[in-house]
């Protein structure tokens, strides 16, 4: 029996070896210098521990036995509190004597703290692949001989580690459906907010995965990476030491096994990596940047691996299909490369047969064109107009447009073509709203757009139906693909993007009035999401500005399916129903200005759009009661509410005595509408937001308005976010008796939210966001818009509607919004009647500020 590693009796105490080890990685780690070397060198001093515990363990037995590190150890890349992955390999039999050797073994480690993930085997055993255990076939792969009888590794070896080991095929199935199963728990994206450095997709379990395969599947070769992955070996290298810099600091920062990179550690990794900026914020964007760069390379070999591994059974014959151009087995590539590499103008043509042939381009032409890439200029790809149209029918929306554009990114061609949309590559944008870098966010636009022209797809039909009237759909492609290149800097980058816009058009020699619409469509391409959400859309005087912005059905048209695409791309969560809704509504209100105009503000009495609402009223309720009801109603109440809805306020309005409060709680999907009719009471808005913060709930919308018979009716929507309502069957009871309650006086709100006020604590880790107060006195022709935005905190809304309150003035409608951390309510305000003069905006600003500072 063989003991290499044995050492004298004189040396230092074992944990006194693992404090040194340990001491000398903080060290290194601290300085952000944990990567390779530093996990090698500690994986070794790791060795030399497990060789005294073993020399201890088998002093006085002869049983063959072979110690060998596996997984992440075998690999030699053990960080500060890595688990120890370790195989006891025995000759013969697993009896008594065995089992007290591994209880030797193990001890000692597990004394010293450490995480231990052991396996017994003996190596007979080993003859059958363990094709039920598909994490030990893929640990073993790594497999480095400890300590031991050195001929049982051999034999281990041989069994399961040779090119002809019946392991071999098994390990890469298993492989490929582990990697399928975390992918799936990360969503199968690399976009993560607050990715795990180890776990996620495109980090460090995908790059063993990418060498793993390597080694498996192309021995021969020698190359840790697929051949189809282009000039990427350097890359994986790069990305590997990136990644386990971070994981060593992760691992000092947390003082144990855990590989989340937070928004908090995001700060800390900053500073460690001196990462350029002037901030905090444009610090963790430069890393942040910098991890989705490397991430996406990582995916990208990675995609290149598994497919080489799954090669496919579709037969395709290889046939021509366009000048130059064959589709085979593995996608469309050029028939005579020499051709084409002293043809860039050519290119192009290249991925629109593969969209035309429902496939992607081949995995070599790619790296073909990655190659050939940087030898030509952006003018050189378009040499006249016939470059022109053919890159404009590219862009027409259809599917595979998203996949082609995504591939041309990957490999540098559309940097190349134009250089502007190359300085947003990996751009992060730190607001904890946006899940994908700039350039992704883009690119997903025009997926979201080319969806809407899927014949074969459902979904959103009144939007593609828009899609299919517009003259020339790829305009709005050409905006999407910049509308937010402008975000390479902190400047208005709406704006910027304007002005970056016009080198790509010159170069395109887009026609001018082409070029008037796609600048159109970026300047604004915000606009029609703060009129939809930040705007009371069901005020004519929004539909009015809006109309006038866009000025012509066809912009309306592009302006909204922009703002959709935009919207959507943002995070799979953003564009929820209720938002589409609500930008659905604000293009028909527009689109009937431009083209039938709109009736009066107020609700009159002899409208004919009312006979409808009396002729199918319930026998209970008379016509005169409609007229007094609706009588002095703004005109949105009409477009908001159903006539179902309708009948149920009358009721409520009927013989209201001046101190009575009635309330009516509906239920239309996942939004709960609640209504409150009473004759007006101070703060009584405010109240009621308050009481349903009390229960959890998140508020989308809420309104008051006045008849002429001074009935005020507050209408709200909200979501049951905490499931309230959903988990107690008396819940809408219990909540309208506390509502009544709160508004006639008989229960202090202030005392049942004051604890909750005081409990309430925002998100460890998250900068904190600045409150900004703005009014806005040209908007409405009626209200003043009180826009305020800061931290989406509890029992926010409450806090604000009671101090407008406080100030004598009347909500008539309020907006909520959340973009990530970050809350934006917007309020339509008047006192006494009329907009509110500069002086009380002054006040009304003072207090609020003094009531938000938290």
């Amino acid at each position: 029996m063989t003991n290499e590693l044995a050492t004298d009796a004189a040396q230092p105490s074992l944990a006194d070896s693992l404090a040194v080890a340990r001491d000398r990685f903080r060290s290194a780690s601290r300085e952000a210098r944990g990567g390779a070397v530093e996990s090698e060198t500690f994986s070794a001093e790791m060795d030399v521990l497990l060789g005294r515990i073993y020399a201890d363990a088998t002093a006085e037995t002869d049983t063959p036995v072979a110690l060998i590190a596996i997984g992440g150890y075998g690999r030699c890349q053990l960080c500060l509190h890595s688990d120890i992955d370790l195989l006891i390999l025995f000759g013969g039999p697993i009896e008594a004597s065995e089992e007290r050797i591994v209880k030797a073994l193990l001890h000692p480690l597990w004394d010293l703290g450490l995480a231990v993930g052991h396996q017994i085997r003996q190596l007979s055993e080993l003859e059958r692949p363990e094709v039920d255990n598909p994490e030990f076939l893929t640990a073993v792969t790594n497999a480095r001989f400890l300590a031991g009888e050195a001929s049982l590794f051999d034999g281990f070896t041989q069994e399961v580690l040779s090119p002809t080991s019946a392991w071999r095929q098994p390990t890469v199935d298993a492989l490929c459906q582990l990697v399928a199963d975390r992918h799936h728990t990360f969503n199968s994206t690399i976009y993560q907010l607050e990715p795990d450095i180890k776990e996620a997709p495109g980090a460090l379990r995908d790059i063993n995965a990418i060498r793993t395969l390597a080694e498996l599947t192309q021995p021969e070769t020698g190359r840790a990476v697929p051949l189809t992955a282009g000039r990427l070996d350097e890359a994986l290298d790069e990305a590997e030491e990136f990644f386990l810099r971070i994981r060593s600091l992760l691992h000092l920062e947390n003082r144990r096994n855990l590989n989340g990179l937070s928004h908090e550690h995001q700060v800390t990794v900053a500073d460690r990596f001196s990462s350029p900026g002037s901030e905090e914020r444009t610090q963790v964007e430069a890393l942040m940047s910098v991890y989705f760069h490397h991430a996406r390379i990582i995916a990208r070999i990675l995609s290149a691996a598994l497919a080489e591994t799954r090669p496919s059974t579709e037969e395709v014959e290889i046939r021509e299909v366009g000048d130059n151009l064959q589709r085979g087995p593995n996608g469309v590539s050029f028939i005579d490369t020499v051709r084409a590499s002293l043809r860039p103008q050519s290119w192009l043509r290249l991925f629109q047969a593969a969209i035309d042939e429902g496939c992607a381009v081949a995995p070599d032409t790619l790296a073909f064109v990655e190659r050939h890439g940087d030898r030509y200029t952006s003018e050189e790809f378009f040499h006249g107009t016939d470059e022109r149209d053919q890159f404009l029918h590219f862009l027409t929306p259809q599917p595979g447009l998203y996949g082609r554009l995504s591939e041309m990114h990957e490999n540098g061609l559309l940097g190349r073509m134009f250089p502007e949309f190359r300085k947003i590559y990996c751009r992060v944008i730190r607001d904890f709203y946006h899940k994908y870098t700039v350039d992704e966010h883009t690119l997903l636009t025009i997926r979201n757009l080319s969806d809407l022209a899927d014949p074969e797809s459902t979904r959103r039909q009144r939007f593609a139906s828009l899609l299919a009237e517009l003259r020339e759909p790829e305009l709005i492609v050409l905006a999407l693909m910049f509308h937010d290149v402008g975000k390479w800097t902190n400047k208005n980058h709406a704006e910027e993007s304007v002005r970056m816009v016009v080198g790509p058009l010159r170069r395109l020699r887009i026609s001018p009035e082409s070029i008037r619409t796609v600048e159109f469509l970026i300047r604004h391409h915000l606009q029609m999401s703060v009129a939809a959400f930040r705007r009371d859309n069901e005020d004519p005087e929004v539909a009015r500005q809006f109309a006038r912005l866009v000025g012509t059905e066809e912009r309306l048209k592009m302006l909204c399916l922009l703002t959709l695409a935009d919207i959507q791309a943002v995070s799979p969560d953003t564009l929820t129903p209720w938002k589409e809704e609500l930008l659905w509504r604000l293009y028909v209100d527009t689109y009937n200005h431009l083209t039938l105009g709109y009736g009066d503000e107020v609700i009159a009495t002899g409208q004919p759009n009312l006979a409808d609402i009396k002729t199918h009223r319930p026998p209970e309720i008379s016509e005169q009661q409609i007229t007094d009801f609706l009588e002095g109603l703004p005109q949105r109440y009409l477009r908001l509410v159903d006539p179902r809805t309708i009948y149920d306020h009358v009721r409520l309005s009927q013989d209201l005595e001046p101190e009575e409060v009635r309330l009516h709680l509906d239920r239309q999907d996942d939004v709960w509408e609640l209504s409150v009719a009473t004759k007006d009471r101070p703060r009584i808005f405010s109240n009621i937001c308050g009481v349903l913060s009390y229960f959890g709930m998140d508020i989308l919308r809420g309104q008051a308005m006045s008849n002429s018979q001074n009935v005020v009716l507050d209408l709200f929507r909200f979501v049951d976010a905490d499931r309230f309502l959903a988990l107690n069957e008396a819940g809408s009871s219990e909540l309208t008796r506390l509502l009544q309650d709160v508004v006639t006086g008989e229960t202090d709100l202030a005392s049942m939210l004051k604890g909750r006020e005081a409990g309430s604590r925002g998100r460890r880790g998250r900068p904190p966001v600045r409150t900004l107060v703005h009014f806005d006195h040209h908007y409405s022709d009626r209200y003043t818009v009180l826009e305020i935005g800061g931290s989406n905190q509890w029992g926010l809304l409450h806090r604000i509607s009671r101090v407008i309150s406080e100030q004598g003035c009347d909500i008539d409608l309020v907006l909520i919004s959340t973009e990530g951390d970050r809350a934006i309510d917007v309020f339509h305000l008047t006192r006494n009647g009329a907009k509110l003069s500069p002086g009380m905006e002054q006040d009304l600003r003072t207090d609020l500020e003094g009531a938000l500072v938290e």
